[in-house]
């Protein structure tokens, strides 16, 4: 019986990554930067949505400071364009007028409603401001009665 003697030799310790050790950190790095670029997206849409809306506040702003300049504030529906993709629509009454000493009053009540509407996509988007004013008394078809 021949018995064949083996030496034990020590495992020697490689240096570097294993293919499985690589391929894990480049699919966590990958998912992590579509986590980022998303992010950084929607940031920009954030971006985009608030300067809409600024630009339709200045809008609605300019528009209600040149109707509450006007010479002579009447009651009516009016509309327009900016000509940067936003309309505008205002909507001009008397505020009710039901009792007497109301009448007597060298002054009337007038509510102005101003709707700036403009399109982000495919979805209308609109911002809407409302505010009173003092006018001198005209004489009305229903003051006249």
């Amino acid at each position: 019986m021949i018995l064949y003697c083996h030496e034990v030799k020590p495992v020697i310790s490689q240096k570097g990554f294993s293919l499985i050790e690589t391929l894990v950190a480049v699919m966590v790095l990958s998912i992590s930067l579509v986590v980022v670029m998303q992010l950084f997206s929607g940031g920009l849409k954030s971006n985009k949505i608030s300067n809409d809306y600024l630009y339709g506040i200045f809008h609605a702003r300019e528009k209600m400071e040149e109707l509450l300049l006007t010479d002579e504030l009447l009651p009516g529906s009016f509309n327009g364009d900016f000509g940067d993709g936003y309309q505008w629509q205002a909507a001009i009454d008397f505020v009710g007028e039901e009792d007497d000493v109301a009448e007597k009053l060298p002054v009337s009540t007038m509510s102005i409603r101003l709707d700036v509407r403009w399109m982000n996509g495919n979805r209308e988007k609109h911002y809407l401001l409302s505010t009173t004013a003092l006018t001198d008394r005209r004489e009305t078809e229903e003051t006249l009665k």
